[in-house]
């Protein structure tokens, strides 16, 4: 089965043309709010058509207390906290967080359904992982859950294979199951492919070079995010960075019927 777009229209594209980052269209920082946009600030560039996603040496762990020693430089489309000292957040990853910034709300790109996709070359770095994938907005605690369009750890990345994840995590959501399949694929991830999903009412299916690879029938009911980002586990010899996680576009497609989400 092949991706068909032909019931969609186009309502996020970035192209990443020009040298400046598109601000009205992302956050450039990690989950700010359970640390600060300082230290979780993204290392980026953007120049001839593409963002490149950097770990850079002297690059800071963006959480020690929560996340050790990982590095990180992330893109994101939205923003919501709660107050200094509260236990509300986006994407409570681990028990004991609280909020340590005040964070202002950004919804700069919260869809309900549709398709979400992006071309993109990983990286063989046995330390270091890429992904695209959506959390929930969490205005309201339990529309917490994840969807993974794809994650590639450097470690399953050769020269004509790799291994892609993808599926769905509850993160506190209780109407989802957690459900996450790694996909071998013969493939050079260190070139340009696209990775997609297809977000449907009950159903999520998932797509790499537009050929369907996986499908879970079921499907968070609520507006999500973008998250965009490389990580890095551990510092590796200075003359092996800057790490480079390229994008050439990503782009979002709404139902052409729809008028929900932002």
């Amino acid at each position: 089965m092949r991706l068909d777009r032909s019931g969609y229209e186009v309502d996020f594209l970035d192209t990443f043309e020009g040298d400046e980052l598109d601000r009205s269209r992302w956050v450039p920082s990690y989950l700010p709010q359970w640390g600060s946009r300082a230290l979780s600030a993204a290392r980026y560039a953007q120049q001839d058509g593409k963002l490149r996603l950097l770990i850079e040496s002297d690059q800071l762990p963006w959480s020690p207390e929560h996340n050790g020693r990982l590095r990180v430089s992330n893109l994101q489309t939205g923003v919501f906290a709660g107050p200094v000292g509260s236990e509300i957040g986006q994407h409570r990853f681990a028990a004991g967080l609280r909020v340590r910034e005040a964070q202002d709300e950004q919804r700069l790109y919260t869809p309900l359904y549709g398709i979400i996709e992006a071309r993109v070359a990983a990286i063989a770095d046995p330390n270091c992982m890429v992904a695209l994938w959506m959390i929930g907005f969490e205005d309201q605690p339990d529309r917490s859950a994840e969807i993974c369009i794809f994650e590639i750890f450097g470690k399953d990345v050769a020269a004509d294979k790799a291994v892609v994840g993808m599926g769905l995590h509850p993160f506190g959501d209780t109407r989802i199951q957690d459900d996450f399949v790694k996909i071998p694929m013969m493939l050079d991830a260190r070139e340009f492919h696209t990775y997609s999903v297809e977000w449907l009412p009950g159903e999520v299916r998932f797509f790499i070079d537009d050929e369907l690879v996986a499908s879970m029938e079921q499907s968070p009911a609520y507006p999500m995010q973008l998250m965009l980002n490389v990580y890095e586990f551990e510092a590796t010899a200075a003359e092996s960075y800057p790490k480079v996680f390229e994008v050439d576009w990503v782009r979002g497609w709404r139902p052409f019927s729809d008028t929900t989400g932002s």
